[in-house]
């Protein structure tokens, strides 16, 4: 199915008003110069992609087509969030999607498009995205943001985002509905789909099959810790029902997700860095790749393979650092076990991603960004002989395989109207053996991103 034309202009109107009259809240009291307790902010992000045909020896049930129409995406998000006690912030992002990624959101493990979800259904849907609550506790004296000293910092209104000063040593408790996303992995470069690169493998720790709703979503409490530029965060939550599913299972002995993650913040020739470790283990009754072959009397089926108590566990490194005044690069790698089937993001099992994001000053335009990066992705062995066999995950699947590893360049131009609050971002995507398989593609992908955001 492609995007309808009717894209629920009604809801978007109305979203785009309040959008429009909280900014004026907000802008008014910047004006002022005054820190107030809430905040509120709207984007509505629009992806349209489209290839050419492609070569393929054989295709099979979660092939990327080799010939199909664009395919359209949309996301429109409400941000508001306040500050009812001094250490307390709320937040809720109501949020609306609709559209659908090419080949329907499969074929392709690095799929191209970050703002679109596997639900099937293009018609856009209201839903909760976000619910969430930050208790911080200060363990320094914690002064206004007209008294900041070395153990304060001041941040400025942002999505999710209350303004105001914050210590630099705090313990803090985040609890509720969210994507872990928004806390873990984090990097300034290669993070945010909706302003950053598109590709899945870039926009997170691929092997990292980090616990979520199909909508990217999971109840789930993290616990920081934060001293100067140290920060220690650990956080568990729930898995879906089933493997890619859009309901939560809230079996908590039978189905979790544990993660840690340590961060450190440095400075090289006077431009800042990060570095993050993490480590993850995941538990659902998830299937097995060497059982479902072994059990398999002609093509295997993971499902069949599937118990209680099953694991995923692996890690990864995630570095940013700042180059020049107007310039960075950043890195990425991770792994997991790959014994046991991909059961909420992708079939990535071991994925290296590097690229670079250049500020558009360097040719007067100081309001664009343009940015260019390669990932590899690989599977482990068991989940290679699966597919090779002809078995299918949620995400990929040929019906045979000649195994490569999947090779994604990515390069695309931001450029931001800001009286407008609109950014136009033209996006190429180069894919060298699609879901791992040298018997087909290579294929071209060529898009727009058009964002609006207040």
């Amino acid at each position: 199915m492609h995007l309808k034309t009717k894209l629920g202009i009604k809801p978007l109107f109305s979203l785009g008003i309040l959008a429009f009259a909280g900014s004026q809240a907000i802008a008014q009291d910047k004006r002022t110069d005054s820190i107030v307790p809430y905040t509120f902010h709207f984007q509505q992000t629009l992806v349209t992609q489209w290839h050419p045909d492609f070569q393929a020896k054989y295709s099979g049930p979660n092939s990327f087509q080799t010939h199909e129409k664009g395919a359209t995406s949309i996301t429109s998000t409400i941000y508001a969030g306040i500050r009812p006690l001094k250490n307390l912030e709320l937040y809720v992002n109501p949020e609306l999607a609709g559209g659908q990624g090419l080949s329907h959101a499969t074929g392709i493990a690095g799929f191209p498009n970050g703002e679109t979800f596997r639900v099937g259904n293009p018609t856009p849907t209201i839903y909760l995205a976000r619910a969430f609550g930050i208790y911080t506790l200060p363990l320094t004296s914690k002064r206004t943001a007209a008294d900041l000293d070395d153990r304060n910092e001041f941040d400025a209104d942002d999505l999710n985002h209350v303004a105001g000063a914050t210590p630099t040593h705090y313990l803090r408790f985040i609890a509720g509905k969210y994507c872990l996303a928004d806390f873990f992995d984090q990097n300034s470069y290669s993070h945010d789909p909706r302003t950053q690169f598109l590709n899945w493998s870039l926009m997170a720790n691929a092997a990292w099959d980090y616990p979520a709703d199909v909508r990217g979503y999971t109840m789930a409490l993290t616990v920081q810790y934060r001293k100067d530029k140290w920060q220690v965060q650990a956080a568990t939550s729930l898995e879906p029902k089933l493997a890619n599913g859009p309901k939560l299972n809230y079996d908590y002995g039978k189905s979790n997700g544990e993660v840690i993650e340590v961060a450190h913040t440095h400075t090289l020739n006077k431009h800042e860095g990060n570095v993050r470790l993490m480590a993850f283990i995941n538990q659902a009754p998830m299937g097995n790749y060497r059982l479902a072959l072994k059990g398999a009397t002609d093509t295997p089926d993971i499902t069949a393979a599937r118990k209680d108590g099953r694991t995923k566990y692996g890690f990864g490194i995630n570095i940013d650092q700042e180059i020049t005044k107007s310039g960075g690069a950043f890195l990425k790698a991770s792994w997991n076990d790959g014994h046991n089937e991909t059961w909420a993001y992708t079939e990535i099992d071991q994925s290296l991603s590097a690229g670079w994001l250049q500020n558009g000053q360097w040719w007067h335009r100081a309001q664009d960004n343009a940015g260019i990066a390669i990932a590899v992705n690989g599977l482990s062995k068991d989940h290679r002989d699966y597919l090779a066999a002809g078995g299918t995950g949620f995400m990929v699947g040929d019906g045979r395989l000649n195994y490569a590893p999947e090779m994604i360049a990515e390069v695309f131009y931001q450029c931001n109207i800001t009286r407008l609050h609109i950014a136009l971002s033209p996006d190429y995507q180069f894919v060298l053996h699609p879901a791992y398989n040298k018997d087909r593609g290579p294929v071209n992908i060529i898009g727009i991103r058009t964002r609006v955001a207040f």
